[in-house]
């Protein structure tokens, strides 16, 4: 017996050896070693950003008062006497993204309700990949049509109750072509953030006797929530940073309106006209192209603080 039972205790213990999780292999940890370093190049390189703007910054800053800055209504700081309120561009930006998701969000949720509720499996292969295809178009293509075609059809289409046609550079039509570029970010994160929806909800509101549009809208869309309000932010910061489309069709005149058939001129359409070797290195206008890309960046940061703490308020864990 005693023999029995040694031999019975040693089987379990090898079986016991052979069921530990083996030492961690080389390769893994290589692996780890790169991801921490991706990370750590990212967050290096965002540094580095923020630096080469907040120095030169610093230098605009201590000849033109902040307040000035933040508060002027006239913008001319290349032409005598220079003039640094930034207000007319800051509204210019604001106009160009405000009709861009005024277009967009209502069709990149359409699409994302189809493409999630609707379609068959087959469509969905084939709908969403052409779909995602217009966020690999050249923004300066865009640029061109918004020029070329979309401004054309917008002063054919103009009522005339509402005054004269559109400017030959207008922000509509930079509106309409950046809605254009946003609608594949919208519409592919909240159809993923639809169709992470347990199905179980779905099947428990068909069995109530609801239509598939009340449980697309009632059911799937608030549950989805968090998804589509992190699409919607992360579409606002792609118009907000949008530099070719604006600058080719919204024109090159700083102006406080919101009117869309008029020519204004976006931050990041100044930065990318103005930073082309015209201006002199060290000079007050040479700064202004950081100070107008400081607050730009700080733009873009508040937005995204403020996309955290939407998805987290409304973001639903499912077992």
């Amino acid at each position: 017996m005693e023999a029995r039972d040694i031999l019975t205790s040693s089987r379990l213990a090898s079986g016991r050896s052979r069921l530990e999780a083996p030492s961690r292999r080389y390769g893994e940890k290589l692996i780890q070693g790169l991801l921490a370093a991706c990370a750590a190049i990212s967050v290096a390189i965002t540094t580095g950003i923020v630096i080469s703007l907040i120095e030169p910054s610093f230098g605009f800053f201590e000849h033109i008062p902040i307040g000035d800055f933040l508060f002027g209504t006239d913008w001319s700081p290349v032409i005598a006497p220079p003039s640094f309120g930034v207000l007319p561009i800051v509204v210019g930006t604001l106009s160009v993204t405000f009709w861009g998701l005024l277009f967009a969000i209502p069709m990149g949720l359409a699409a994302a309700i189809y493409l999630s509720e609707y379609a068959s499996p087959r469509v969905r292969k084939t709908l969403k990949p052409t779909l995602e295809v217009l966020a690999g178009i050249p923004t300066v293509a865009f640029g061109f049509f918004a020029f070329s075609f979309i401004t054309p059809f917008l002063q054919d289409i103009w009522p005339g109750f509402l005054g004269d046609g559109p400017n030959v550079f207008n922000a509509l039509a930079a509106g309409v072509a950046i809605g254009l570029l946003i609608v594949p970010i919208i519409a592919s994160i909240s159809e993923d953030a639809m169709s992470a929806v347990p199905q179980g909800l779905r099947e428990g509101a068909y069995a109530l006797g609801a239509s598939k549009m009340r449980v697309a809208l009632r059911v799937v869309f608030p549950a989805a929530l968090s998804g589509i309000v992190a699409s919607m932010v992360l579409g606002v910061s792609r118009a907000v940073g949008e530099t070719m489309v604006v600058l080719m069709a919204a024109g090159n005149n700083p102006q406080m309106t919101f009117n869309p058939a008029e020519q204004i001129q976006a931050m990041t359409a100044y930065i990318g006209s103005t930073a082309t070797g015209d201006i002199a290195t060290g000079t007050i206008e040479y700064d202004t192209i950081f100070a107008v890309g400081l607050l730009l960046f700080v733009l873009t940061l508040g937005m995204n603080m403020i996309s955290i703490r939407l998805v987290r308020k409304y973001r639903q864990v499912y077992e």
